[in-house]
């Protein structure tokens, strides 16, 4: 999707970055997520295919990358800690 939507300045693909590793122990090898409850309970389903979804959010944090750094002053508005509290720590 990065190719398509935001070609690196040198050409290469993205995909040249991944490197593949060992698994580690533990590691899942497969996610099932079953979506039946929320929708008996609540009626939802929902309205995009992942691989379009997926699309959608990447082209959307292209012109909003100051989303993907914390920002103290957003995480505040919010209503998060940038840093945790002292109480936390001890």
């Amino acid at each position: 999707m990065l190719d398509r939507h935001a070609p690196r300045h040198d050409n290469r693909s993205y995909t040249d970055q991944i490197t593949f590793v060992a698994d580690r122990l533990g590691h899942d090898f497969r996610y099932s997520l079953d979506a039946s409850k929320i929708r008996s309970e609540l009626g939802w389903s929902p309205c995009e295919q992942l691989p379009r979804a997926l699309e959608q959010t990447v082209i959307w944090y292209l012109p909003n990358r100051d989303w993907l750094v914390t920002r103290p002053e957003r995480n505040m508005a919010y209503g998060m800690r940038s840093q945790p509290s002292k109480a936390a720590i001890k």
